[in-house]
């Protein structure tokens, strides 16, 4: 197991006691959520490439694990997160080359692994 599923086997407990003590508040926060992800203009790969990025920029581990998963699960590439996380190195400089491997490396936990084309 990596990085991004220990990060997000450790926030498990913590936020379902969180969620039990403000369920309105957590609540809100998953209709926020569910809104703002869904296709639309834009699709809800590019809007989780969008949120894995303002994670990097966030420095935010939990973050960075919730959104690698979601691309994973939208069908995003390694190649478009590759190219969103040169956006947020180009951004954010000097912590962008830190956070930016480090949600590549999310991703690849969650990705289907693909088969080489060619002989």
């Amino acid at each position: 197991m990596g990085h991004a599923h220990d990060v997000q086997n450790e926030l498990r407990e913590p936020a379902r006691r969180l969620r039990g003590l403000v369920p309105d508040v957590l609540a809100g926060y998953s209709s926020l959520h569910r809104a703002a992800m869904a296709d639309g203009a834009l699709s809800a790969a590019t809007k989780e490439l969008i949120a894995l990025a303002i994670a990097v920029t966030r420095e935010c581990d939990g973050c960075v694990a919730a959104h690698a998963r979601g691309a994973a699960a939208r069908g995003v590439t390694e190649a478009e997160v590759a190219e969103a996380m040169g956006v947020a190195i180009m951004m954010n400089g000097g912590p962008g080359t830190v956070w930016g491997p480090r949600a590549l490396e999310a991703f690849g936990e969650y990705a289907t692994p693909v088969e080489p084309q060619g002989g």
